[in-house]
């Protein structure tokens, strides 16, 4: 399979995650070079390779654990040789490329990006520490139960610094061809993180707790962190171009929902909607 990438940061982030972006996706590309010459030895050569660029709107809570609202934007990515299937994925799946596959088991690296908060977002937050945006990476594995149709993936990340903690995320989806144009998904989905991203999303020390003044001291710890669904429907407009509307519906559970910044100023419900816009692109080099 290709190499995909769906980020999601805040407007205020937009900028540096080109930056940087432009910097990870060659070093990425180099790095899974090596092992594809070996899995591709066997296969007809190839110069050519369709590439998809999009953007994507969403509008979903400020920061994890908002009740507030607001929009962000993203860039979208996906490259593939000219004449492999491309695989149906979900609108949530991080970065990936594919570095073993057997019998319908896929496994290899993921890079996802995670988003940030400060009291900026919300004055409530006045004396908390300040969560910085931050790249993740780590594995998935994903298991084809039915041929590109129902898909049961787990991915496994840990931020790349600034001591955010870990993230594992599992998912089924079921996928729906109608007609020669309209592919449509869903599943649900549980998230599960260690103690010290806890402690950094939705925990309050003693001092923060004086500072702020009305959010009491609280020590969140790993686990269970939400459970949800997604649903998602994508047009195909023409062979060039494609349009996705997409609704993903968190539950904050256990501590991230008994959490004050969740309880008190905040809501366990998390819904982000989004659309998205693809061009596909054949590139020969």
């Amino acid at each position: 399979m290709g190499i995909g990438i769906v980020f999601g940061v805040k407007t205020s982030f937009f900028t540096r995650f080109l930056v940087l972006a432009g910097a990870v996706l060659p070093a990425t590309s180099a790095i899974i070079a090596v092992p594809a010459l070996a899995a591709d030895a066997a296969k007809p050569a190839s110069t050519t390779w369709v590439v998809t660029l999009g953007g994507t709107v969403e509008y979903g809570p400020s920061y994890e654990g908002s009740k507030h609202l607001s929009f962000s934007g993203m860039p979208s990515f996906d490259v593939y040789r000219l004449g492999e299937t491309p695989e149906n994925s979900a609108p949530d799946d991080s970065i990936d490329y594919t570095l073993f596959e057997s019998g319908g088991f896929e496994a290899g690296p993921v890079v996802g990006l995670r988003g940030g908060r400060s009291a900026f977002d919300d004055s409530n937050l006045n004396g908390l520490h300040r969560v910085h945006w931050n790249f993740d990476a780590g594995a998935f594995g994903q298991y084809w139960l039915m041929e590109n149709q129902l898909r049961l993936r787990a991915e496994v990340r840990q931020a790349l610094w600034g001591g955010d903690g870990l993230l594992a995320d599992i998912s089924l989806d079921w996928f729906q061809p109608v007609g020669d144009r309209w592919l449509l998904s869903a599943g649900p989905r549980i998230e599960l993180a260690n103690s010290t991203y806890m402690s950094n999303n939705f925990g309050i020390s003693a001092s923060e707790s004086a500072k702020n003044g009305h959010l009491a001291a609280f020590d969140a710890s790993g686990g269970l962190k939400s459970v949800g669904f997604a649903v998602a429907a994508t047009y195909t407009i023409s062979p060039a171009w494609s349009v996705q509307l997409y609704d993903k519906y968190s539950r904050l559970v256990s501590d991230a929902a008994d959490s004050p910044i969740t309880s008190q100023i905040g809501s366990p419900n998390q819904n982000i909607i989004g659309l998205t816009l693809t061009r596909k692109f054949n590139i020969r080099f």
